[in-house]
């Protein structure tokens, strides 16, 4: 009996499931979670009068369109109308009603006030929140999401040709949801709840402000859940911030009244949820299972400062800064160390004994950095919030351990060796590759910006264009940094992997173990007399961390704060354009409802449309009608070339127009070496029986400037596309991308071995009646493989 094929997978059900371990190949694997979406009713945009009705009002709100835009539009309409959609709406009027009628497809807000004693004073703040179960409830009854969400605890395992290794990635394949379901009582399982908190601006001056809160639902995919759809997050609060007092501010009183509205606030948000999380709740699923749903906070997102206030903690400043461990103030940098995690029960301990003599609990909250204030999630069944708490990339690595610090080191190290050292960086790195999706920019030497995405671009670059520069006899100190930043780029390439294996996460433990080390080397080489950055700072402790939290939540874009932030855009726009600037937050939070039901209803009509055409239409007519775009363009096979040049050209014409290329010179003679040896080693014969074949110099090539690739990546086993340009001009840009190849060697090697080349010209060539699709390129260069997962993992198993 055989063992289990390379490559197969393994899924381990929780006890309490009730389902068998299965094993299965990869493509029994990859498909084994498909589900058939039901039927919806064919009038998806009720309560709207006709779809008509519906797509303008999407159209008006999305425009922010005033009362007198939308009577004019409307009338406008009625005079140019054409018959292809009925519209009834005459007036703003009507679109208020319209919208007025709509919003009773989901759960709207409620405003609430928070009351405050503080210094002998009644104080009153106000809270805006959508019930928690409430939003829950709107997604399990939606039809269409129904099939898609995951109850039972997963452990998932690849063989790796050994034996089968185990890997994470959703959150039900990580720990703590295993854990939690084998705390429940059996036939039960967790309805999981993300949530997200963070202050932000809305207009330049800074004056106007949001808090707003954001949940995602855990139990499903993660590319679902951080989707712009119905299923993608959701605004459902907003939180009271209390105003700045010169007299009251940096005073212990005032910290405290904003800890205690900030919390009481939020317990009003998770209210509609803390008696579910104790008793649960029947519900009858999408596979007429009757399940037991008990509700849990899998995971809180927030800043560092925010984070502090989650936790009630003293945060920076204090004797323990970090709301996960106890770890002293003045160890923060070294990881070397493990210090016992923060629990509930101590800060609910250290609470009652101030309620009791304040006097005597000073010194131990004092000691362990506790706030003498009540803690919203203590109320809600396993959500204690030192466990919830996660890893912050964006914030801790990107702003933080990155922006914040190494690369402020890196350019005041450039700045001490004078103009040229800089003046060489931003050319070596303006004459960086460009890459899609990827951040080229230029000056970086004098970047000063907080986007925290462009930022980690930069650093993905700047090892590269510095490496010239700080070199170990021009700059001792400056190469010891650059070894700093190698290192962390190895660590942080490993925690924002989306599929963790038991060897990526022990790599990666490595590789944070690594870092360390060379920023201690780093910091050692300094002079003490002189001041120099601050190490011993929080965010570089927290990634102590961060493989804690992969076990326990899956992978890190499961906790990823970058879906949420994008929230912040649409309610500065909100913000901007359509409130009269009173009363801001019902206002808001009426046209992000209304943008909410406006995605109910696209997707409802959308599906509609999508199981019509099924119905017409066989698969490929499907797929053609959904190709919009280039990059959209489905194909079968490995590569495909777009883009053609018209009109096609000549071997001479090829030649004569890139004379400056040296890539180009004697082209036509290159490829006469190439057809004759390429077309017998695949069996070809050569045209007409010859022995030498030589095309004519006016034989026509057909150039093509766009290729995309099929492959099958190494961090995710599925099977993606890259797309590549061949382009001496790309949004006015000359743009020759590099690539991947996998060699033959002609005198019967038969090691697999790769080379990397860079693109320069892409082709289309008809010879004997066969139509080959080739490319000229070269080769001899850096390795940059931080630019995604795939290249960095797929850079450690080459043989070049």
């Amino acid at each position: 009996m055989t063992g289990p094929a390379h490559d197969s997978f393994k899924t381990e059900y929780h006890p309490k499931s009730g389902h068998e371990t299965v094993t299965e190949s990869f493509s029994d694997f990859s498909h084994s979670h498909s589900t058939t979406q039901p039927i919806v009713d064919d009038k998806p945009w009720q309560p709207f009068v006709t779809s008509g009705d519906f797509e303008f009002s999407e159209i008006a709100h999305h425009a922010a369109l005033s009362k007198e835009q939308t009577d004019k539009l409307l009338a406008l309409i009625r005079r140019i109308a054409n018959g292809e959609a009925k519209l009834t709406l005459m007036s703003h009027g009507d679109l208020v009603k319209a919208w007025t009628c709509a919003s009773i497809l989901m759960t709207s807000c409620e405003k609430h006030t928070v009351p405050v004693h503080h210094k002998k004073r009644d104080l009153e703040f106000e809270v805006h929140f959508r019930p928690l179960w409430d939003w829950a409830m709107d997604l399990l009854q939606d039809p269409l999401l129904a099939p898609h969400f995951t109850w039972d605890a997963q452990r998932l395992y690849k063989h790796n040709g050994t034996r089968f290794e185990r890997f994470i990635d959703e959150p039900w394949t990580a720990d703590r949801w295993w854990n939690v379901q084998s705390d429940l009582p059996r036939d039960s399982v967790p309805f999981a709840f993300i949530l997200y908190a963070d202050k932000s601006h809305l207009s330049s001056s800074g004056k106007a402000k949001a808090y707003p809160v954001i949940v995602h639902c855990g139990n499903l995919l993660v590319d679902i859940r951080n989707g712009n759809g119905i299923s993608g997050g959701r605004l459902v609060g907003w939180l009271p911030i209390v105003g700045e007092d010169a007299e009251e501010d940096g005073k212990l009183s005032f910290t405290n009244l904003k800890r205690v509205v900030w919390h009481e606030a939020f317990l009003k948000l998770l209210d509609s949820i803390i008696l579910l999380s104790k008793t649960g709740f029947s519900h009858k699923c999408f596979d007429d299972i009757m399940r037991w749903l008990f509700l849990i906070i899998l995971i809180l997102s927030a800043d560092y400062e925010e984070q502090c206030v989650m936790a009630l903690i003293r945060g920076l400043g204090s004797h323990c800064p970090c709301p996960i461990c106890h770890v002293p103030a003045n160890q923060l940098y070294d990881h070397s160390t493990t210090h016992p995690n923060r629990r509930s029960e101590e800060a609910i301990a250290c609470f009652e004994l101030h309620k009791k003599s304040r006097t005597q609990a000073d010194i131990p909250m004092k000691e362990q950095s506790w706030q003498p204030v009540e803690n919203a999630f203590w109320h809600v069944n396993r959500s204690c919030p030192h466990v919830i708490l996660s890893f912050n990339v964006l914030h801790f690595n990107n702003l933080g351990m990155w922006g914040s610090h190494l690369f402020v080191e890196l350019k005041k190290l450039l700045k001490e060796l004078g103009r040229h050292a800089e003046k060489t960086v931003d050319s070596q790195h303006k004459m960086f590759p460009r890459w899609r999706n990827f951040s080229h920019l230029k000056n970086v030497t004098k970047v000063t910006y907080s986007d925290g995405n462009k930022l980690s671009d930069i650093a993905k670059q700047i090892l590269f264009t510095c490496q010239n520069v700080l070199t170990r006899e021009d700059s001792p100190i400056g190469y010891a940094l650059l070894k700093c930043i190698a290192s962390y780029l190895q660590y942080h390439m490993y925690i924002v992997l989306d599929v963790q294996t038991e060897s990526t996460l022990a790599a990666g433990e490595m590789a944070l173990l690594d870092f360390h080390q060379h920023l201690k080397e780093y910091i050692a080489m300094h002079d003490p007399g002189v001041p120099r950055k601050n190490w011993n700072f929080p965010k570089a402790h927290l990634g102590k961390h961060t493989f804690r939290d992969i076990l326990e939540k899956g992978a890190v874009r499961n906790f990823s704060i970058r879906p949420n932030e994008s929230h912040h855009g649409p309610i500065r726009r909100f913000y901007l354009l359509q409130t009269n600037r009173k009363n801001v937050a019902e206002q808001i939070l009426k046209l992000d409802h209304r943008s909410l039901v406006c995605k109910l209803i696209r997707s409802c009509i959308e599906h509609v449309k999508r199981e019509h055409l099924k119905q017409v239409f066989d698969r490929q007519a499907l797929e053609d009608d959904e190709s919009e775009t280039m990059d959209d363009v489905p194909f079968v096979g490995h590569i495909y070339l777009g883009s053609p040049v018209s009109p096609a050209g000549t071997f001479s014409a090829i030649e004569e127009r890139s004379p400056s290329q040296c890539v180009f010179q004697d082209f036509r003679k290159k490829f006469t070496y190439f057809i004759n040896d390429f077309l017998p080693a695949n069996n070809i014969p050569l045209p007409q029986g010859r022995s030498w074949f030589r095309p004519p110099a006016d034989k026509m090539l057909q150039e093509f400037r766009y290729l995309k690739v099929n492959y099958e990546s190494t961090a995710t086993w599925k099977l993606e596309t890259n797309y590549l340009q061949c382009n001496p001009s790309f949004h006015g840009h000359p743009r020759y991308d590099c690539m991947l190849i996998h060699t033959h060697d002609q005198h019967g090697d038969q090691r697999e071995k790769f080379a990397i080349v860079r693109l320069h010209f892409m082709f289309r060539y008809t010879v004997g009646g066969h139509t080959l699709e080739l490319a000229l390129v070269n080769g001899d260069f850096f390795l940059v493989d931080y630019v995604d997962s795939d290249w960095f993992l797929r850079a450690k198993q080459l043989t070049l």
